[in-house]
């Protein structure tokens, strides 16, 4: 039986591509959301992009037919505004007379679903809304109320890029011999992603392997016996996520974690290795989102550079840590600008990115869990001829409020590429900043 899916406002700012993404039923837009809606269209954001885009989607359907009685969409479903014939705002008590504009509008809102419910009563329908408030607001009023989550997953259900496996003694002996033995046909594992494997006779022999499903091998991950710019791997996830920021061949890494596991430390360890002894790339690239993406730099006083101190400190302090680290001899007085003078090193904001074109670069994009689904796409389409790209975040700690921990753009490229030869996903677990910083994120 089909259903009717009112949507609200947040849902279309969140995901244009939400208007077709309830399958064969029918997405009712309440014409208050299109009035809300054109309040974004002149944005120089993703909401203003979003908002555009769902404008003109809606256009196109107006001119298919009668979008007040429906009009069929390419997912085989069935797209109206409903247009509502009541106020809902005739009630001049001082409570709703002192309402917000933005209370008022999310009254419309749900006024027009429980007019449509009252219309179509055999019809079952759903309230989607990302407002938490807005949906409990909704269930007291007798709707049934949703939160809209395209991807429909739990973050704990998200892919770590990590893993365990069970071996025979004998595929154990032939791994440290041989440097790779095949994958185990009823073993369910994604390309690159590196696992501890164990001998099913005796747990504590194991050794770190990196899977290539193209050949069938589980292949042995060389021991990192020196330093990367003066850093050595702790821990096994650690010494996973150097592996994937040397290799030439993957160009695609996520680094996932919580604050304190080295993310960014071993990001830009490893860039700084590539760029200035390999000489593999031109220059080391370290970008950040000047939240919110698409807005500009603000009126701090200064050009660009010092505008720009304030967000890309951390970046500055674990450059200055690791050439300390890489120069004993020289640790007193070195600074990130001895890197940036030599053309080395480029630290810069994300705002300007659209349009670009980034080659032989090797390019960190920090706290990537601050930016949508399509600011991630935008930013990756800007990678040129051989460059490599890293993206670092924790999609616990999110500061953009149209994201959350499950529909960030870190997460989601993390999961659209598993199946990639070309890419890579470590989730570090244990910090390594300090014993109070590890205490600070566990309690």
């Amino acid at each position: 039986m089909k259903k009717n899916f009112v949507l609200d406002t947040n849902v279309l700012l969140h995901d244009p591509g939400a208007l077709t993404s309830f399958a064969d039923n029918i997405v009712c837009v309440p014409i208050y959301v299109i009035e809300e809606i054109d309040n974004f269209k002149k944005e120089l954001s993703e909401l203003g992009q979003n908002a555009r885009q769902v404008s003109r989607k809606l256009d196109r359907l107006r001119r298919q037919g009668d979008i007040r009685t429906g009009v069929p969409n390419e997912a085989g479903g069935t797209v109206r505004v409903l247009f509502s014939g009541h106020d809902h705002l005739e009630d001049t008590s001082p409570v709703h007379r002192d309402l917000s504009i933005s209370h008022m509008m999310d009254r419309l809102i749900v006024g027009s679903a429980l007019e449509l419910a009252h219309e179509e009563p055999d019809t079952p329908l759903v309230f989607v809304t990302k407002d938490v408030n807005l949906r409990i607001r909704a269930e007291a009023m007798g709707l049934r109320a949703e939160d809209y989550d395209r991807e429909n997953k739990d973050v704990s259900e998200l892919y770590t890029g990590t893993g365990e496996l069970s071996l025979t003694p004998d595929e154990v002996t032939r791994l440290f011999a041989t440097g790779a033995v095949p994958v185990p046909a009823d073993a369910s594992v994604f390309e690159n992603q590196y696992l501890v494997v164990r001998s099913s006779v005796n747990p504590s022999q194991s050794a770190l392997v990196r899977t290539h499903r193209k050949e069938g091998l589980l292949q042995r991950i060389v021991d990192l016996r020196d330093p990367v710019w003066g850093i050595k791997p702790r821990n096994k996830e650690q010494h996973f996520a150097l592996d994937a920021l040397l290799r030439d061949d993957i160009k695609l890494v996520t680094l996932i974690g919580k604050a304190g596991t080295g993310k960014t430390l071993l990001a830009i360890a490893a860039g700084l290795q590539k760029v200035a002894e390999e000489k593999n790339f031109v220059r080391l690239l370290v970008s950040r989102p000047i939240f919110p993406l698409g807005r500009d730099i603000g009126y701090l006083p200064g050009d660009v550079e010092e505008k720009l101190n304030p967000w890309m400190q951390p970046i500055h302090d674990n450059v200055e840590f690791l050439m300390g680290l890489s120069r004993p001899d020289r640790r007193s007085g070195r600074s990130y600008r001895e890197l940036m003078d030599m053309g080395l090193m480029e630290v810069e904001p994300l705002t300007y990115i659209r349009g670009r074109s980034i080659p032989n670069q090797f390019m960190i994009v920090d706290e990537a869990q601050n930016l949508t689904p399509h600011e991630v796409k935008t930013i990756i389409t800007r990678v040129g001829d051989g460059t490599k790209i890293v993206l670092t975040g924790d999609p616990y700690q999110i500061d953009n409020p149209y994201v959350d921990s499950v529909n960030n753009g870190l997460v989601y490229i993390a999961e659209k590429f598993k199946q990639t030869p070309i890419a890579a996903t470590v989730t570090l677990m244990k910090g390594e900043r300090s014993e109070l910083a590890e205490l600070a994120a566990k309690l």
